[in-house]
């Protein structure tokens, strides 16, 4: 399978997965109203072999299938105090 990545312009490491390239009208208006213009950045193979860095590949081969787009977030930065660097003065 194949796949298109564009880079969203409004929402950083936002990142949408098409099965064709440019097929933008597959993506929900709402989406596509959040995530504003759309750049594109690779062209892919998604072979049952692919790792991608931040996404299951059997998953965005799935969505790609049935929703004909994949939408990437960003990774949710989980805070924890405990690993903080307090200082000298803690």
């Amino acid at each position: 399978m194949h796949a298109y990545v564009y880079k969203s312009q409004r929402k950083a490491d936002t990142y949408v997965y098409l099965a064709e390239r440019d097929a933008f009208d597959v993506l929900p208006d709402a989406v596509r109203a959040q995530l504003g213009e759309l750049t594109f950045v690779l062209d892919v193979a998604l072979t049952p072999e692919r790792r991608l860095e931040r996404e299951d590949a059997a998953i965005v081969r799935e969505r790609l299938r049935t929703q004909k787009f994949h939408l990437q977030m960003p990774p949710r930065l989980v805070h924890d105090p405990l690993t903080e660097d307090w200082g000298t003065d803690a």
